[in-house]
Protein backbone atom coordinates (compact mmCIF):
# COMPACT_ATOMS: atom_id res chain seq x y z
CA UNK A 1 0.00 0.00 0.00
CA UNK A 2 0.83 3.55 -0.77
CA UNK A 3 2.05 5.95 1.81
CA UNK A 4 0.20 9.84 2.20
CA UNK A 5 1.69 12.60 3.42
CA UNK A 6 -1.21 15.19 3.10
CA UNK A 7 -5.17 15.65 3.56
CA UNK A 8 -6.64 18.03 1.96
CA UNK A 9 -10.25 19.27 3.18
CA UNK A 10 -12.76 21.25 0.79
CA UNK A 11 -16.14 22.19 1.82
CA UNK A 12 -18.94 21.86 -0.47
CA UNK A 13 -20.67 25.28 -1.50
CA UNK A 14 -19.32 26.49 1.70
CA UNK A 15 -20.91 29.74 1.48
CA UNK A 16 -24.44 28.45 0.80
CA UNK A 17 -24.09 25.18 2.96
CA UNK A 18 -23.84 27.45 5.73
CA UNK A 19 -26.95 29.28 4.91
CA UNK A 20 -29.01 26.22 5.41
CA UNK A 21 -27.66 25.24 8.31
CA UNK A 22 -28.40 28.15 10.41
CA UNK A 23 -31.53 28.41 8.10
CA UNK A 24 -33.32 25.05 8.37
CA UNK A 25 -35.84 26.53 5.99
CA UNK A 26 -33.38 26.54 3.16
CA UNK A 27 -32.59 23.31 3.53
CA UNK A 28 -33.44 21.18 0.15
CA UNK A 29 -34.08 24.22 -1.51
CA UNK A 30 -32.36 26.21 -4.77
CA UNK A 31 -30.22 28.81 -2.64
CA UNK A 32 -27.63 31.71 -4.33
CA UNK A 33 -25.83 33.67 -1.97
CA UNK A 34 -25.43 37.28 -3.18
CA UNK A 35 -22.91 40.06 -2.65
CA UNK A 36 -26.19 42.82 -2.51
CA UNK A 37 -29.83 42.22 -3.27
CA UNK A 38 -29.88 43.06 -6.63
CA UNK A 39 -30.63 41.07 -10.37
CA UNK A 40 -27.62 42.98 -12.36
CA UNK A 41 -25.07 41.21 -9.56
CA UNK A 42 -23.66 37.67 -9.43
CA UNK A 43 -23.82 34.42 -7.30
CA UNK A 44 -20.73 34.26 -4.96
CA UNK A 45 -21.96 30.77 -4.19
CA UNK A 46 -24.63 28.41 -4.71
CA UNK A 47 -26.33 25.27 -3.21
CA UNK A 48 -26.07 22.18 -5.09
CA UNK A 49 -30.00 22.55 -5.54
CA UNK A 50 -29.07 25.50 -7.28
CA UNK A 51 -25.99 23.80 -9.52
CA UNK A 52 -28.43 20.72 -10.91
CA UNK A 53 -30.10 24.16 -12.79
CA UNK A 54 -27.02 25.33 -13.70
CA UNK A 55 -26.56 28.37 -11.45
CA UNK A 56 -22.91 28.17 -10.30
CA UNK A 57 -20.41 30.98 -8.86
CA UNK A 58 -20.28 34.24 -11.17
CA UNK A 59 -23.98 33.56 -12.88
CA UNK A 60 -25.64 36.54 -13.15
CA UNK A 61 -28.96 36.61 -10.96
CA UNK A 62 -31.71 37.90 -13.39
CA UNK A 63 -29.78 34.55 -15.80
CA UNK A 64 -29.94 32.44 -12.86
CA UNK A 65 -33.30 33.24 -12.02
CA UNK A 66 -34.57 32.22 -15.56
CA UNK A 67 -32.55 28.73 -15.07
CA UNK A 68 -34.02 28.29 -11.73
CA UNK A 69 -37.24 30.18 -11.16
CA UNK A 70 -37.33 29.32 -6.97
CA UNK A 71 -34.13 29.90 -6.36
CA UNK A 72 -33.73 31.86 -3.53
CA UNK A 73 -31.40 34.93 -2.68
CA UNK A 74 -29.43 35.28 0.49
CA UNK A 75 -27.01 38.41 0.94
CA UNK A 76 -23.69 37.02 1.66
CA UNK A 77 -23.04 37.27 5.90
CA UNK A 78 -19.35 37.17 5.97
CA UNK A 79 -18.95 37.46 9.92
CA UNK A 80 -21.23 34.34 9.93
CA UNK A 81 -18.63 32.51 7.35
CA UNK A 82 -15.49 33.37 9.51
CA UNK A 83 -17.86 31.96 12.59
CA UNK A 84 -18.37 28.73 10.81
CA UNK A 85 -14.85 28.54 9.65
CA UNK A 86 -13.34 29.06 13.00
CA UNK A 87 -15.48 26.34 14.14
CA UNK A 88 -14.82 23.98 11.51
CA UNK A 89 -10.76 24.42 11.74
CA UNK A 90 -11.05 23.50 15.53
CA UNK A 91 -13.03 19.95 14.91
CA UNK A 92 -10.31 19.26 11.79
CA UNK A 93 -7.78 19.87 14.58
CA UNK A 94 -9.29 17.64 16.52
CA UNK A 95 -8.47 14.88 14.48
CA UNK A 96 -4.63 15.59 12.73
CA UNK A 97 -2.97 18.93 12.61
CA UNK A 98 -3.32 21.88 10.73
CA UNK A 99 -0.53 23.00 8.40
CA UNK A 100 -2.59 25.41 6.68
CA UNK A 101 -5.43 27.32 5.21
CA UNK A 102 -5.94 27.58 1.67
CA UNK A 103 -9.10 29.34 1.29
CA UNK A 104 -12.45 30.22 3.81
CA UNK A 105 -13.21 26.50 3.07
CA UNK A 106 -10.25 24.74 2.69
CA UNK A 107 -7.56 23.31 5.27
CA UNK A 108 -4.57 21.08 4.18
CA UNK A 109 -3.14 18.63 7.06
CA UNK A 110 0.42 16.85 7.49
CA UNK A 111 0.43 13.55 8.28
CA UNK A 112 2.73 12.03 10.03
CA UNK A 113 4.10 8.37 11.48
CA UNK A 114 1.33 6.08 11.16
CA UNK A 115 -1.40 8.43 9.86
CA UNK A 116 0.88 8.04 6.43
CA UNK A 117 -0.78 4.38 5.71
CA UNK A 118 -3.51 4.51 3.50
CA UNK A 119 -5.97 3.01 5.90
CA UNK A 120 -5.07 5.19 8.55
CA UNK A 121 -5.25 8.31 6.91
CA UNK A 122 -9.35 6.81 5.50
CA UNK A 123 -9.98 6.44 9.24
CA UNK A 124 -8.60 10.04 9.81
CA UNK A 125 -10.95 11.36 7.07
CA UNK A 126 -14.03 9.31 7.77
CA UNK A 127 -13.63 10.42 11.38
CA UNK A 128 -13.18 13.98 10.96
CA UNK A 129 -16.51 13.86 8.62
CA UNK A 130 -18.67 12.55 11.20
CA UNK A 131 -17.11 14.94 13.76
CA UNK A 132 -18.32 17.73 11.72
CA UNK A 133 -21.32 16.28 11.07
CA UNK A 134 -22.09 16.37 14.92
CA UNK A 135 -20.41 19.82 16.06
CA UNK A 136 -20.19 21.60 13.19
CA UNK A 137 -23.36 20.94 11.16
CA UNK A 138 -24.96 18.21 9.14
CA UNK A 139 -25.17 20.55 6.28
CA UNK A 140 -21.53 21.51 6.00
CA UNK A 141 -19.99 18.32 3.74
CA UNK A 142 -16.93 17.83 2.26
CA UNK A 143 -14.54 16.35 -0.18
CA UNK A 144 -11.67 15.07 0.96
CA UNK A 145 -8.17 14.21 -0.77
CA UNK A 146 -5.34 12.43 0.56
CA UNK A 147 -2.22 12.21 -1.49
CA UNK A 148 1.86 11.95 -1.55
CA UNK A 149 1.93 15.87 -2.20
CA UNK A 150 0.02 19.24 -1.15
CA UNK A 151 -0.65 20.07 -4.87
CA UNK A 152 -1.81 16.15 -5.51
CA UNK A 153 -4.08 16.26 -2.05
CA UNK A 154 -5.59 19.31 -3.42
CA UNK A 155 -6.23 17.66 -6.43
CA UNK A 156 -8.12 14.55 -4.86
CA UNK A 157 -10.14 16.74 -2.87
CA UNK A 158 -11.98 18.06 -5.96
CA UNK A 159 -12.23 14.69 -7.78
CA UNK A 160 -15.58 13.96 -5.60
CA UNK A 161 -18.39 16.18 -4.84
CA UNK A 162 -19.93 16.75 -3.27
CA UNK A 163 -19.10 14.40 -0.06
CA UNK A 164 -16.09 12.68 -1.60
CA UNK A 165 -13.24 10.56 -0.02
CA UNK A 166 -10.67 10.41 -2.72
CA UNK A 167 -6.77 8.88 -2.50
CA UNK A 168 -4.00 9.11 -4.88
CA UNK A 169 -1.07 6.75 -4.22
CA UNK A 170 1.83 6.60 -6.29
CA UNK A 171 1.13 3.79 -8.24
CA UNK A 172 -1.64 5.94 -9.65
CA UNK A 173 0.46 8.49 -11.33
CA UNK A 174 0.18 9.51 -13.59
CA UNK A 175 -3.01 8.01 -15.30
CA UNK A 176 -5.01 9.30 -12.84
CA UNK A 177 -4.72 12.51 -13.81
CA UNK A 178 -5.18 12.36 -17.69
CA UNK A 179 -9.10 12.47 -17.56
CA UNK A 180 -8.73 16.26 -16.17
CA UNK A 181 -8.54 19.07 -17.95
CA UNK A 182 -5.82 21.77 -17.25
CA UNK A 183 -7.71 24.23 -15.97
CA UNK A 184 -8.99 21.16 -13.39
CA UNK A 185 -5.20 21.85 -12.01
CA UNK A 186 -5.15 24.12 -8.72
CA UNK A 187 -2.97 27.21 -10.35
CA UNK A 188 -3.64 26.82 -13.75
CA UNK A 189 -6.75 29.65 -14.79
CA UNK A 190 -6.92 30.64 -18.34
CA UNK A 191 -3.75 32.56 -18.87
CA UNK A 192 -1.54 29.94 -17.59
CA UNK A 193 -3.46 27.83 -19.85
CA UNK A 194 -3.11 29.89 -23.08
CA UNK A 195 0.45 30.23 -21.97
CA UNK A 196 0.97 25.82 -22.05
CA UNK A 197 -0.98 26.05 -25.05
CA UNK A 198 1.66 28.19 -26.51
CA UNK A 199 4.31 25.77 -25.19
CA UNK A 200 2.69 23.21 -27.12
CA UNK A 201 0.78 20.78 -24.12
CA UNK A 202 -3.02 20.98 -24.74
CA UNK A 203 -3.65 17.95 -22.02
CA UNK A 204 -2.42 16.87 -18.52
CA UNK A 205 -0.70 13.42 -20.42
CA UNK A 206 1.71 16.33 -22.46
CA UNK A 207 2.10 18.49 -18.87
CA UNK A 208 3.29 15.37 -16.96
CA UNK A 209 5.47 14.34 -20.20
CA UNK A 210 7.81 17.99 -19.86
CA UNK A 211 10.70 17.38 -18.28
CA UNK A 212 11.47 19.72 -15.15
CA UNK A 213 13.48 22.15 -16.54
CA UNK A 214 10.73 22.62 -19.09
CA UNK A 215 8.37 23.16 -16.75
CA UNK A 216 10.31 25.83 -15.39
CA UNK A 217 10.65 27.90 -18.79
CA UNK A 218 7.04 27.62 -19.24
CA UNK A 219 6.21 28.69 -16.08
CA UNK A 220 8.73 31.39 -16.44
CA UNK A 221 10.16 30.30 -12.69
CA UNK A 222 11.12 27.87 -10.60
CA UNK A 223 7.48 27.39 -9.46
CA UNK A 224 6.78 25.54 -12.71
CA UNK A 225 9.87 23.35 -11.66
CA UNK A 226 8.40 22.44 -8.17
CA UNK A 227 5.02 22.19 -9.42
CA UNK A 228 5.95 19.24 -12.04
CA UNK A 229 8.14 17.68 -9.22
CA UNK A 230 4.33 17.42 -6.86
CA UNK A 231 2.50 16.43 -9.98
CA UNK A 232 4.30 13.47 -10.14
CA UNK A 233 4.23 12.81 -6.64
CA UNK A 234 7.24 13.92 -5.16
CA UNK A 235 6.97 16.17 -1.98
CA UNK A 236 8.68 19.41 -2.12
CA UNK A 237 8.77 21.84 0.70
CA UNK A 238 7.32 25.03 0.47
CA UNK A 239 8.87 28.00 1.03
CA UNK A 240 7.71 30.54 3.82
CA UNK A 241 6.56 33.17 1.53
CA UNK A 242 5.81 37.22 3.49
CA UNK A 243 2.73 39.54 3.01
CA UNK A 244 3.08 41.09 -0.34
CA UNK A 245 -0.11 43.43 -0.09
CA UNK A 246 -3.39 44.15 1.88
CA UNK A 247 -6.51 45.21 -0.41
CA UNK A 248 -10.24 45.44 -0.50
CA UNK A 249 -12.56 45.06 -3.84
CA UNK A 250 -16.56 45.80 -3.52
CA UNK A 251 -19.29 45.17 -6.16
CA UNK A 252 -21.45 48.33 -6.16
CA UNK A 253 -25.13 47.83 -6.25
CA UNK A 254 -26.87 50.00 -9.06
CA UNK A 255 -27.30 53.05 -6.89
CA UNK A 256 -23.76 53.23 -5.67
CA UNK A 257 -22.22 52.91 -9.27
CA UNK A 258 -22.49 56.81 -10.19
CA UNK A 259 -18.96 58.71 -10.25
CA UNK A 260 -18.84 59.95 -6.64
CA UNK A 261 -20.58 57.31 -4.68
CA UNK A 262 -18.52 55.01 -6.10
CA UNK A 263 -15.55 57.16 -4.87
CA UNK A 264 -17.17 57.04 -1.09
CA UNK A 265 -17.09 53.45 -1.64
CA UNK A 266 -13.17 53.31 -2.86
CA UNK A 267 -12.55 55.83 -0.34
CA UNK A 268 -13.83 53.59 3.04
CA UNK A 269 -12.13 50.35 1.36
CA UNK A 270 -8.94 52.33 1.65
CA UNK A 271 -9.40 53.85 4.95
CA UNK A 272 -9.72 49.87 6.21
CA UNK A 273 -6.61 48.86 4.37
CA UNK A 274 -4.81 51.53 6.41
CA UNK A 275 -6.57 50.32 9.32
CA UNK A 276 -5.10 46.79 8.75
CA UNK A 277 -1.49 47.56 7.60
CA UNK A 278 -1.65 49.76 11.29
CA UNK A 279 -2.47 46.69 13.20
CA UNK A 280 0.11 44.31 11.47
CA UNK A 281 2.68 46.45 12.14
CA UNK A 282 3.48 47.52 8.74
CA UNK A 283 3.53 50.52 6.35
CA UNK A 284 2.56 50.83 2.40
CA UNK A 285 5.18 52.56 -0.10
CA UNK A 286 2.56 51.46 -3.03
CA UNK A 287 -1.09 52.59 -3.87
CA UNK A 288 -3.31 51.06 -6.02
CA UNK A 289 -6.62 51.54 -7.46
CA UNK A 290 -8.84 49.42 -9.83
CA UNK A 291 -12.33 51.19 -11.10
CA UNK A 292 -14.43 48.57 -13.49
CA UNK A 293 -16.72 50.56 -15.90
CA UNK A 294 -20.53 48.95 -16.07
CA UNK A 295 -20.98 49.33 -19.47
CA UNK A 296 -18.70 49.28 -22.71
CA UNK A 297 -15.54 48.27 -22.67
CA UNK A 298 -15.27 46.36 -19.49
CA UNK A 299 -11.64 45.81 -18.57
CA UNK A 300 -11.21 47.82 -15.54
CA UNK A 301 -8.77 51.17 -15.62
CA UNK A 302 -6.12 50.92 -13.44
CA UNK A 303 -3.56 53.00 -11.16
CA UNK A 304 -0.40 52.06 -9.15
CA UNK A 305 2.18 54.38 -7.76
CA UNK A 306 5.03 53.86 -5.46
CA UNK A 307 4.95 56.45 -2.41
CA UNK A 308 6.68 57.25 0.69
CA UNK A 309 5.91 54.35 2.78
CA UNK A 310 3.19 55.72 5.43
CA UNK A 311 0.75 54.34 7.37
CA UNK A 312 -1.33 58.35 7.27
CA UNK A 313 -5.59 57.51 6.48
CA UNK A 314 -4.76 61.20 5.08
CA UNK A 315 -1.87 60.84 3.01
CA UNK A 316 -3.69 57.58 1.86
CA UNK A 317 -6.70 59.16 1.10
CA UNK A 318 -4.72 62.20 -0.91
CA UNK A 319 -3.53 59.97 -3.48
CA UNK A 320 -6.73 58.24 -4.24
CA UNK A 321 -7.99 61.31 -4.61
CA UNK A 322 -5.41 62.36 -6.52
CA UNK A 323 -6.40 59.83 -8.83
CA UNK A 324 -9.88 59.56 -9.08
CA UNK A 325 -9.66 63.77 -10.26
CA UNK A 326 -7.43 62.12 -12.97
CA UNK A 327 -10.38 60.23 -14.59
CA UNK A 328 -12.13 61.21 -17.62
CA UNK A 329 -14.95 63.86 -16.66
CA UNK A 330 -17.64 61.36 -17.54
CA UNK A 331 -16.73 58.49 -16.85
CA UNK A 332 -19.13 55.88 -14.73
CA UNK A 333 -20.79 54.19 -13.94
CA UNK A 334 -18.81 51.94 -12.13
CA UNK A 335 -19.15 48.10 -11.32
CA UNK A 336 -16.81 47.39 -8.80
CA UNK A 337 -13.90 49.04 -7.38
CA UNK A 338 -10.84 47.70 -5.64
CA UNK A 339 -7.94 49.27 -3.84
CA UNK A 340 -4.68 47.75 -2.69
CA UNK A 341 -1.39 48.63 -0.56
CA UNK A 342 1.72 47.07 -1.71
CA UNK A 343 5.27 47.55 -1.47
CA UNK A 344 4.95 46.20 2.73
CA UNK A 345 7.50 46.73 5.38
CA UNK A 346 8.15 46.72 9.25
CA UNK A 347 7.28 49.77 10.59
CA UNK A 348 10.29 50.34 12.66
CA UNK A 349 12.38 49.89 9.41
CA UNK A 350 10.88 51.75 7.02
CA UNK A 351 13.28 54.68 4.98
CA UNK A 352 12.86 58.04 6.43
CA UNK A 353 11.59 60.93 4.18
CA UNK A 354 14.20 63.60 5.10
CA UNK A 355 11.35 66.27 4.68
CA UNK A 356 8.41 64.42 6.87
CA UNK A 357 8.95 65.59 10.49
CA UNK A 358 8.62 62.39 12.58
CA UNK A 359 8.11 62.00 16.53
CA UNK A 360 10.56 60.54 19.05
CA UNK A 361 8.71 56.96 18.34
CA UNK A 362 9.58 57.38 14.16
CA UNK A 363 5.91 58.10 13.46
CA UNK A 364 4.25 61.20 11.77
CA UNK A 365 1.63 63.39 14.23
CA UNK A 366 -1.04 61.87 12.11
CA UNK A 367 0.14 58.34 12.22
CA UNK A 368 -0.20 58.82 15.55
CA UNK A 369 -3.97 60.37 15.33
CA UNK A 370 -4.73 57.34 13.58
CA UNK A 371 -2.86 55.02 16.14
CA UNK A 372 -5.34 56.54 18.65
CA UNK A 373 -8.46 56.22 16.93
CA UNK A 374 -7.86 52.76 16.04
CA UNK A 375 -7.57 52.11 19.46
CA UNK A 376 -11.21 53.69 20.05
CA UNK A 377 -13.00 51.74 17.45
CA UNK A 378 -11.07 48.43 18.47
CA UNK A 379 -12.86 49.36 22.19
CA UNK A 380 -16.24 51.06 21.41
CA UNK A 381 -16.92 49.95 17.91
CA UNK A 382 -16.48 51.36 14.21
CA UNK A 383 -19.22 54.10 14.35
CA UNK A 384 -17.20 55.73 17.49
CA UNK A 385 -15.16 58.14 15.07
CA UNK A 386 -15.70 58.37 11.19
CA UNK A 387 -15.01 60.90 8.40
CA UNK A 388 -17.90 62.70 8.16
CA UNK A 389 -17.81 62.34 4.44
CA UNK A 390 -18.48 58.48 4.76
CA UNK A 391 -20.63 58.31 7.53
CA UNK A 392 -23.56 57.66 5.66
CA UNK A 393 -22.52 54.84 3.78
CA UNK A 394 -24.02 51.54 4.16
CA UNK A 395 -22.54 48.63 6.82
CA UNK A 396 -22.43 46.61 3.25
CA UNK A 397 -19.45 48.31 1.93
CA UNK A 398 -17.89 48.83 5.18
CA UNK A 399 -17.88 45.38 6.37
CA UNK A 400 -14.94 42.51 6.18
CA UNK A 401 -15.35 40.21 3.05
CA UNK A 402 -13.71 36.87 2.53
CA UNK A 403 -11.25 37.19 -0.82
CA UNK A 404 -10.53 34.05 -2.59
CA UNK A 405 -7.28 32.55 -0.49
CA UNK A 406 -7.70 34.98 2.71
CA UNK A 407 -9.97 34.33 5.57
CA UNK A 408 -10.71 38.52 8.06
CA UNK A 409 -10.11 37.36 11.05
CA UNK A 410 -12.64 38.91 13.99
CA UNK A 411 -10.86 42.57 14.54
CA UNK A 412 -11.51 42.95 10.78
CA UNK A 413 -15.14 42.75 11.34
CA UNK A 414 -14.81 45.43 13.75
CA UNK A 415 -12.83 47.95 11.57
Amino acid sequence: MGRFSYLTIDFNSYFASVEQQVSPALRGRPVAVVPVMSDTTSAIAASYEAKAFGVKTGTRIWEAKRMCPGLVLVPARHELYVDVHERLKEEVQNHVPLLSTGSIDEFTCKLIGDECEAENARQIARNMKAGIRKNVGECLNSSIGIAPTRTLSKIASDMQKPNGLTLIEQKDLPHILFPLKLTDLPGIASNMEARLHRAGVTSIEQLMSLEPKAARHVWGSVGGERYWYELHGIDVPKAADGRRSVGHSRVLSPKMRGRNDARFVARSLLLKCATRIRRLELVAGGFGLAVHPEYGNREPIVHESRIAPTQDSFTLLEHLDQFWNELPKKSGPFRKVSVWLYRLSEEGKRARDLFVETRADGFTKQETLWRSIDKLVARYGRETVTLASQKDLGLQYLGAKIAFTRVPDAQEFRE
